[in-house]
Protein backbone atom coordinates (compact mmCIF):
# COMPACT_ATOMS: atom_id res chain seq x y z
CA UNK A 1 0.00 0.00 0.00
CA UNK A 2 1.32 3.41 -1.03
CA UNK A 3 0.26 6.47 0.89
CA UNK A 4 -0.92 9.48 -1.09
CA UNK A 5 1.37 12.52 -1.04
CA UNK A 6 -1.04 14.54 1.11
CA UNK A 7 -1.23 11.70 3.65
CA UNK A 8 2.55 11.64 3.94
CA UNK A 9 2.67 15.42 4.28
CA UNK A 10 0.05 15.44 7.04
CA UNK A 11 1.82 12.62 8.87
CA UNK A 12 5.08 14.57 8.82
CA UNK A 13 3.35 17.68 10.16
CA UNK A 14 1.55 15.63 12.79
CA UNK A 15 4.81 14.01 13.93
CA UNK A 16 6.43 17.42 14.41
CA UNK A 17 3.43 18.68 16.39
CA UNK A 18 3.30 15.51 18.48
CA UNK A 19 6.95 15.85 19.48
CA UNK A 20 6.35 19.43 20.55
CA UNK A 21 2.82 19.39 22.01
CA UNK A 22 2.21 15.70 22.86
CA UNK A 23 -1.22 16.05 21.23
CA UNK A 24 -2.25 16.40 17.60
CA UNK A 25 -5.82 16.50 16.35
CA UNK A 26 -6.17 15.38 12.73
CA UNK A 27 -9.56 16.65 11.66
CA UNK A 28 -9.86 15.44 8.09
CA UNK A 29 -13.11 14.91 6.24
CA UNK A 30 -14.38 11.38 5.90
CA UNK A 31 -12.76 9.02 3.38
CA UNK A 32 -9.51 11.04 3.16
CA UNK A 33 -7.56 8.35 5.02
CA UNK A 34 -7.18 9.49 8.63
CA UNK A 35 -6.23 5.97 9.72
CA UNK A 36 -3.20 5.84 7.44
CA UNK A 37 -2.20 9.38 8.45
CA UNK A 38 -2.16 8.29 12.10
CA UNK A 39 -0.36 4.98 11.46
CA UNK A 40 2.32 6.77 9.45
CA UNK A 41 2.71 9.39 12.18
CA UNK A 42 3.31 6.60 14.69
CA UNK A 43 6.11 5.27 12.47
CA UNK A 44 7.70 8.70 12.06
CA UNK A 45 7.95 9.36 15.80
CA UNK A 46 9.47 5.93 16.39
CA UNK A 47 6.59 4.46 18.40
CA UNK A 48 7.10 0.87 19.51
CA UNK A 49 3.75 -0.05 21.06
CA UNK A 50 0.64 1.73 19.83
CA UNK A 51 -2.91 1.47 21.17
CA UNK A 52 -5.59 2.33 18.60
CA UNK A 53 -9.07 3.02 20.05
CA UNK A 54 -11.93 2.77 17.58
CA UNK A 55 -15.37 1.27 16.96
CA UNK A 56 -15.85 -2.48 16.69
CA UNK A 57 -16.85 -2.46 13.02
CA UNK A 58 -13.69 -0.52 12.09
CA UNK A 59 -11.16 -2.86 13.74
CA UNK A 60 -10.77 -5.13 10.70
CA UNK A 61 -10.06 -2.33 8.22
CA UNK A 62 -7.51 -0.68 10.54
CA UNK A 63 -5.65 -3.94 11.03
CA UNK A 64 -5.74 -4.48 7.26
CA UNK A 65 -4.27 -1.02 6.57
CA UNK A 66 -1.53 -1.65 9.13
CA UNK A 67 -0.53 -4.93 7.52
CA UNK A 68 -0.74 -3.69 3.94
CA UNK A 69 1.43 -0.67 4.72
CA UNK A 70 4.07 -2.92 6.26
CA UNK A 71 4.48 -1.19 9.61
CA UNK A 72 6.68 -3.03 12.08
CA UNK A 73 5.76 -1.49 15.43
CA UNK A 74 3.31 -3.35 17.67
CA UNK A 75 -0.29 -2.29 17.15
CA UNK A 76 -3.20 -3.13 19.44
CA UNK A 77 -6.62 -2.20 18.02
CA UNK A 78 -9.65 -2.34 20.31
CA UNK A 79 -13.11 -0.85 20.48
CA UNK A 80 -13.55 1.89 23.06
CA UNK A 81 -15.95 -0.17 25.13
CA UNK A 82 -13.18 -2.72 25.83
CA UNK A 83 -10.60 -0.25 27.05
CA UNK A 84 -11.01 -1.36 30.67
CA UNK A 85 -9.85 -4.86 29.66
CA UNK A 86 -6.55 -3.72 28.14
CA UNK A 87 -3.27 -4.01 30.03
CA UNK A 88 0.25 -3.46 28.79
CA UNK A 89 2.72 -0.69 28.18
CA UNK A 90 2.08 1.71 25.30
CA UNK A 91 4.00 4.74 24.10
CA UNK A 92 1.29 6.27 21.87
CA UNK A 93 -2.50 6.42 21.90
CA UNK A 94 -4.56 6.92 18.74
CA UNK A 95 -8.18 7.81 19.45
CA UNK A 96 -10.40 7.34 16.41
CA UNK A 97 -13.70 9.26 16.10
CA UNK A 98 -12.47 11.24 19.09
CA UNK A 99 -15.59 13.43 19.18
CA UNK A 100 -17.16 10.58 21.15
CA UNK A 101 -15.19 11.86 24.13
CA UNK A 102 -16.85 15.26 23.91
CA UNK A 103 -19.73 14.76 26.36
CA UNK A 104 -20.36 17.67 28.70
CA UNK A 105 -20.73 18.99 31.37
CA UNK A 106 -19.50 15.62 32.69
CA UNK A 107 -17.26 13.18 30.80
CA UNK A 108 -18.55 9.75 29.89
CA UNK A 109 -17.17 6.54 31.37
CA UNK A 110 -14.82 5.71 28.51
CA UNK A 111 -13.33 9.21 28.53
CA UNK A 112 -12.58 8.88 32.24
CA UNK A 113 -10.82 5.56 31.68
CA UNK A 114 -8.68 6.95 28.85
CA UNK A 115 -7.57 9.80 31.11
CA UNK A 116 -6.96 7.56 34.13
CA UNK A 117 -4.86 5.04 32.20
CA UNK A 118 -3.12 7.02 29.46
CA UNK A 119 -3.17 10.77 30.16
CA UNK A 120 0.64 10.82 30.44
CA UNK A 121 1.16 9.48 26.90
CA UNK A 122 1.29 11.38 23.59
CA UNK A 123 -2.03 11.14 21.73
CA UNK A 124 -3.34 11.44 18.19
CA UNK A 125 -6.99 12.42 17.95
CA UNK A 126 -8.93 11.64 14.75
CA UNK A 127 -12.32 12.98 13.71
CA UNK A 128 -14.04 14.53 10.74
CA UNK A 129 -16.61 16.03 13.14
CA UNK A 130 -14.72 17.34 16.20
CA UNK A 131 -17.61 19.43 17.53
CA UNK A 132 -20.75 18.28 15.71
CA UNK A 133 -23.27 20.09 17.89
CA UNK A 134 -21.42 22.53 20.17
CA UNK A 135 -17.90 23.88 20.61
CA UNK A 136 -18.26 22.90 24.28
CA UNK A 137 -17.61 19.34 23.11
CA UNK A 138 -13.93 20.27 22.79
CA UNK A 139 -13.14 20.46 26.51
CA UNK A 140 -13.23 16.77 27.49
CA UNK A 141 -11.62 15.70 24.24
CA UNK A 142 -8.46 17.47 25.39
CA UNK A 143 -9.10 16.71 29.08
CA UNK A 144 -8.07 13.07 28.46
CA UNK A 145 -4.45 14.28 28.27
CA UNK A 146 -2.21 15.89 30.89
CA UNK A 147 -0.99 18.08 28.03
CA UNK A 148 -4.38 19.68 27.44
CA UNK A 149 -4.29 23.42 26.68
CA UNK A 150 -6.95 23.72 29.39
CA UNK A 151 -5.00 21.95 32.14
CA UNK A 152 -5.21 25.04 34.36
CA UNK A 153 -8.97 24.48 34.71
CA UNK A 154 -10.05 22.10 37.46
CA UNK A 155 -13.03 20.80 35.47
CA UNK A 156 -15.55 21.70 32.79
CA UNK A 157 -17.51 24.02 35.04
CA UNK A 158 -14.47 26.21 35.77
CA UNK A 159 -13.59 26.18 32.08
CA UNK A 160 -17.13 27.15 31.12
CA UNK A 161 -16.91 30.33 33.19
CA UNK A 162 -14.35 31.65 30.71
CA UNK A 163 -15.53 30.14 27.43
CA UNK A 164 -19.29 29.62 27.62
CA UNK A 165 -22.31 31.90 27.80
CA UNK A 166 -24.31 29.90 30.33
CA UNK A 167 -28.08 30.02 29.92
CA UNK A 168 -30.98 27.89 31.15
CA UNK A 169 -33.20 25.36 29.43
CA UNK A 170 -35.95 22.93 30.37
CA UNK A 171 -35.10 19.23 30.44
CA UNK A 172 -38.39 17.47 30.94
CA UNK A 173 -39.94 19.38 33.81
CA UNK A 174 -36.66 20.57 35.32
CA UNK A 175 -34.73 23.74 34.57
CA UNK A 176 -31.00 23.12 34.04
CA UNK A 177 -27.99 25.09 32.90
CA UNK A 178 -27.30 25.09 29.18
CA UNK A 179 -23.56 25.02 28.42
CA UNK A 180 -23.82 24.71 24.65
CA UNK A 181 -23.10 28.35 23.74
CA UNK A 182 -19.30 28.26 23.68
CA UNK A 183 -17.41 31.23 22.23
CA UNK A 184 -15.28 29.89 19.37
CA UNK A 185 -13.34 33.14 19.06
CA UNK A 186 -12.08 32.72 22.63
CA UNK A 187 -11.43 29.03 22.02
CA UNK A 188 -9.35 29.23 18.85
CA UNK A 189 -6.17 30.73 20.36
CA UNK A 190 -5.99 27.71 22.66
CA UNK A 191 -6.77 24.88 20.24
CA UNK A 192 -5.79 25.91 16.71
CA UNK A 193 -2.14 24.94 17.12
CA UNK A 194 -3.17 21.34 17.87
CA UNK A 195 -5.31 20.91 14.76
CA UNK A 196 -4.52 19.74 11.26
CA UNK A 197 -7.60 20.14 9.07
CA UNK A 198 -8.00 18.67 5.62
CA UNK A 199 -10.93 18.53 3.23
CA UNK A 200 -12.12 16.11 0.56
CA UNK A 201 -11.68 18.92 -1.95
CA UNK A 202 -8.01 19.28 -1.02
CA UNK A 203 -7.60 15.52 -1.39
CA UNK A 204 -8.95 15.63 -4.92
CA UNK A 205 -12.40 14.19 -4.28
CA UNK A 206 -15.01 15.36 -6.74
CA UNK A 207 -17.85 13.31 -5.34
CA UNK A 208 -21.21 15.02 -5.07
CA UNK A 209 -23.68 13.75 -2.49
CA UNK A 210 -27.22 14.04 -3.84
CA UNK A 211 -29.90 13.86 -1.16
CA UNK A 212 -33.43 12.81 -2.08
CA UNK A 213 -36.57 12.57 0.04
CA UNK A 214 -39.19 9.97 -0.85
CA UNK A 215 -42.59 9.80 0.83
CA UNK A 216 -44.19 6.56 1.98
CA UNK A 217 -47.85 6.12 2.91
CA UNK A 218 -48.18 4.10 6.11
CA UNK A 219 -51.12 1.81 6.89
CA UNK A 220 -54.35 3.48 8.11
CA UNK A 221 -54.09 1.46 11.33
CA UNK A 222 -50.72 3.04 12.05
CA UNK A 223 -52.05 6.57 11.72
CA UNK A 224 -55.00 5.61 13.91
CA UNK A 225 -52.65 4.35 16.64
CA UNK A 226 -50.57 7.50 16.42
CA UNK A 227 -53.61 9.74 16.72
CA UNK A 228 -54.84 7.75 19.72
CA UNK A 229 -51.47 8.10 21.42
CA UNK A 230 -51.37 11.84 20.76
CA UNK A 231 -54.86 12.24 22.23
CA UNK A 232 -54.80 9.87 25.21
CA UNK A 233 -51.02 9.55 25.85
CA UNK A 234 -51.46 5.81 26.36
CA UNK A 235 -52.49 2.76 24.31
CA UNK A 236 -53.28 -0.60 25.89
CA UNK A 237 -52.68 -3.36 23.38
CA UNK A 238 -54.65 -6.62 23.20
CA UNK A 239 -51.42 -8.50 23.90
CA UNK A 240 -51.27 -6.84 27.33
CA UNK A 241 -48.52 -4.45 26.26
CA UNK A 242 -48.71 -0.70 26.91
CA UNK A 243 -47.48 2.24 24.82
CA UNK A 244 -47.01 5.20 27.15
CA UNK A 245 -46.32 8.83 26.21
CA UNK A 246 -46.75 10.58 29.54
CA UNK A 247 -43.97 13.12 28.89
CA UNK A 248 -43.07 15.17 25.85
CA UNK A 249 -39.79 13.30 25.41
CA UNK A 250 -41.47 9.88 25.54
CA UNK A 251 -44.16 10.98 23.11
CA UNK A 252 -41.54 12.18 20.64
CA UNK A 253 -39.65 8.89 20.97
CA UNK A 254 -42.77 6.78 20.42
CA UNK A 255 -43.84 8.83 17.41
CA UNK A 256 -40.32 8.54 15.99
CA UNK A 257 -40.63 4.76 16.20
CA UNK A 258 -44.22 4.40 15.03
CA UNK A 259 -43.95 6.61 11.95
CA UNK A 260 -41.35 4.13 10.65
CA UNK A 261 -43.30 1.02 11.62
CA UNK A 262 -42.13 -0.21 15.02
CA UNK A 263 -42.80 0.50 18.69
CA UNK A 264 -41.16 -0.28 22.03
CA UNK A 265 -43.55 -1.05 24.89
CA UNK A 266 -43.26 -0.14 28.57
CA UNK A 267 -42.22 -3.75 29.27
CA UNK A 268 -39.13 -3.29 27.10
CA UNK A 269 -40.45 -5.56 24.37
CA UNK A 270 -40.61 -4.25 20.80
CA UNK A 271 -42.89 -5.01 17.87
CA UNK A 272 -43.19 -4.39 14.15
CA UNK A 273 -46.54 -2.69 13.56
CA UNK A 274 -46.22 -1.67 9.90
CA UNK A 275 -43.89 -2.96 7.17
CA UNK A 276 -44.82 -0.21 4.69
CA UNK A 277 -41.38 1.45 4.62
CA UNK A 278 -39.51 -1.83 4.17
CA UNK A 279 -41.85 -2.84 1.35
CA UNK A 280 -41.47 0.60 -0.23
CA UNK A 281 -37.66 0.28 -0.21
CA UNK A 282 -37.70 -3.27 -1.59
CA UNK A 283 -40.01 -2.34 -4.45
CA UNK A 284 -38.31 0.99 -5.25
CA UNK A 285 -34.67 -0.15 -5.29
CA UNK A 286 -33.88 -3.19 -7.39
CA UNK A 287 -30.09 -2.73 -7.37
CA UNK A 288 -27.73 -3.51 -4.51
CA UNK A 289 -28.19 -0.99 -1.71
CA UNK A 290 -27.12 -0.17 1.83
CA UNK A 291 -29.88 0.64 4.31
CA UNK A 292 -29.50 2.61 7.52
CA UNK A 293 -32.08 2.16 10.25
CA UNK A 294 -32.53 3.79 13.67
CA UNK A 295 -34.25 1.31 16.02
CA UNK A 296 -33.27 -2.35 16.47
CA UNK A 297 -36.77 -3.63 15.70
CA UNK A 298 -36.49 -2.02 12.26
CA UNK A 299 -33.89 -4.62 11.29
CA UNK A 300 -36.40 -7.37 12.12
CA UNK A 301 -38.87 -5.57 9.87
CA UNK A 302 -36.34 -5.57 7.03
CA UNK A 303 -35.67 -9.27 7.59
CA UNK A 304 -39.41 -9.99 7.37
CA UNK A 305 -39.59 -8.25 3.99
CA UNK A 306 -36.21 -9.15 2.45
CA UNK A 307 -35.71 -12.62 3.91
CA UNK A 308 -32.23 -13.95 3.15
CA UNK A 309 -31.52 -11.14 0.69
CA UNK A 310 -30.33 -8.83 3.47
CA UNK A 311 -27.38 -9.01 5.86
CA UNK A 312 -25.70 -6.97 8.56
CA UNK A 313 -22.28 -8.47 7.81
CA UNK A 314 -19.98 -6.26 5.73
CA UNK A 315 -17.96 -9.18 4.36
CA UNK A 316 -21.12 -10.94 3.17
CA UNK A 317 -22.31 -7.71 1.59
CA UNK A 318 -19.02 -7.24 -0.26
CA UNK A 319 -18.85 -10.81 -1.59
CA UNK A 320 -22.50 -11.54 -2.47
CA UNK A 321 -25.48 -9.83 -4.09
CA UNK A 322 -27.18 -9.30 -0.73
CA UNK A 323 -28.18 -5.86 0.49
CA UNK A 324 -26.85 -4.65 3.82
CA UNK A 325 -28.73 -3.02 6.71
CA UNK A 326 -26.87 -1.28 9.52
CA UNK A 327 -27.99 0.64 12.55
CA UNK A 328 -26.96 4.25 11.99
CA UNK A 329 -24.81 4.66 15.11
CA UNK A 330 -22.87 1.41 14.63
CA UNK A 331 -22.46 1.74 10.86
CA UNK A 332 -21.75 5.45 10.44
CA UNK A 333 -17.99 5.30 11.03
CA UNK A 334 -14.92 3.36 9.97
CA UNK A 335 -16.40 1.26 7.15
CA UNK A 336 -16.83 1.57 3.40
CA UNK A 337 -20.10 0.88 1.59
CA UNK A 338 -18.60 1.55 -1.83
CA UNK A 339 -20.27 -1.55 -3.27
CA UNK A 340 -23.73 -0.09 -2.75
CA UNK A 341 -25.51 1.56 -5.65
CA UNK A 342 -27.53 3.75 -3.29
CA UNK A 343 -27.65 4.60 0.40
CA UNK A 344 -31.18 4.46 1.80
CA UNK A 345 -32.36 5.68 5.21
CA UNK A 346 -35.38 3.81 6.52
CA UNK A 347 -35.34 6.22 9.46
CA UNK A 348 -33.23 9.17 10.58
CA UNK A 349 -31.27 10.03 13.72
CA UNK A 350 -31.22 13.35 15.60
CA UNK A 351 -27.41 13.34 15.67
CA UNK A 352 -25.38 15.63 13.42
CA UNK A 353 -22.50 13.13 13.70
CA UNK A 354 -24.74 10.42 12.29
CA UNK A 355 -25.78 12.67 9.43
CA UNK A 356 -22.28 13.66 8.33
CA UNK A 357 -20.52 10.37 8.90
CA UNK A 358 -23.09 7.95 7.52
CA UNK A 359 -23.98 9.80 4.31
CA UNK A 360 -20.36 9.57 3.10
CA UNK A 361 -19.94 5.81 3.54
CA UNK A 362 -20.05 5.24 -0.25
CA UNK A 363 -17.54 7.97 -1.11
CA UNK A 364 -14.31 7.04 -2.90
CA UNK A 365 -11.76 9.06 -4.83
CA UNK A 366 -13.09 7.65 -8.11
CA UNK A 367 -16.81 7.96 -7.44
CA UNK A 368 -18.38 11.02 -9.01
CA UNK A 369 -21.77 10.92 -7.32
CA UNK A 370 -23.46 9.41 -4.28
CA UNK A 371 -27.23 9.07 -4.29
CA UNK A 372 -28.74 9.15 -0.80
CA UNK A 373 -32.45 8.56 -0.21
CA UNK A 374 -34.44 9.36 2.93
CA UNK A 375 -37.74 7.51 3.27
CA UNK A 376 -40.16 9.67 5.25
CA UNK A 377 -43.71 8.72 6.16
CA UNK A 378 -46.45 10.99 4.91
CA UNK A 379 -47.60 13.14 7.81
CA UNK A 380 -44.69 11.92 9.94
CA UNK A 381 -42.03 13.69 11.97
CA UNK A 382 -38.95 12.58 10.05
CA UNK A 383 -38.81 15.75 7.95
CA UNK A 384 -38.73 17.85 11.12
CA UNK A 385 -35.89 15.74 12.52
CA UNK A 386 -34.02 16.08 9.22
CA UNK A 387 -34.36 19.86 9.32
CA UNK A 388 -33.19 19.95 12.95
CA UNK A 389 -30.07 17.99 11.97
CA UNK A 390 -29.35 20.33 9.07
CA UNK A 391 -29.53 23.26 11.48
CA UNK A 392 -26.76 21.66 13.54
CA UNK A 393 -24.35 21.12 10.68
CA UNK A 394 -22.65 24.52 10.97
CA UNK A 395 -20.75 23.26 14.01
CA UNK A 396 -19.21 20.53 11.85
CA UNK A 397 -18.55 22.72 8.83
CA UNK A 398 -16.87 25.45 10.86
CA UNK A 399 -13.76 23.40 11.54
CA UNK A 400 -13.11 23.31 7.78
CA UNK A 401 -14.12 26.87 6.96
CA UNK A 402 -10.73 28.11 8.12
CA UNK A 403 -9.09 25.65 5.76
CA UNK A 404 -11.23 26.80 2.83
CA UNK A 405 -10.43 30.43 3.62
CA UNK A 406 -6.70 29.71 3.83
Amino acid sequence: MQLRPYQIDIAQRAADMLRQLKIVYISAEVRTGKTLMALETAKLIGAKNVLFLTKKKAIGSIQSDYLKAGYTYNLTVINNESIHLINGQFDLIISDEHHRNGAYPKPNKTTKIIRDKYAHLPMIFLSGTPHPESYSQIYHQFWVSHYSPFSQYKNFYYWARDFVTITEKYLGYAKVNDYSKCNIDKLRPYIDRYFITFTQKQAGFETEVKENILWCEMQPETYAMINELKKNKVIEMEEGEVILADTGVKEMSKLHQMYSGTVKFESGNSMVIDTSKALFIRDKFTEKIAIFYKFKEEYKMLQQVYGNQITDDLEVFNTTNKNIALQIVSGREGISLRNAKYLVYLNIDFSAVSYWQSRDRMTTMERQSNEVFYIFSKGGIERKIYQAVLNKKDFTLSVFKQTYND
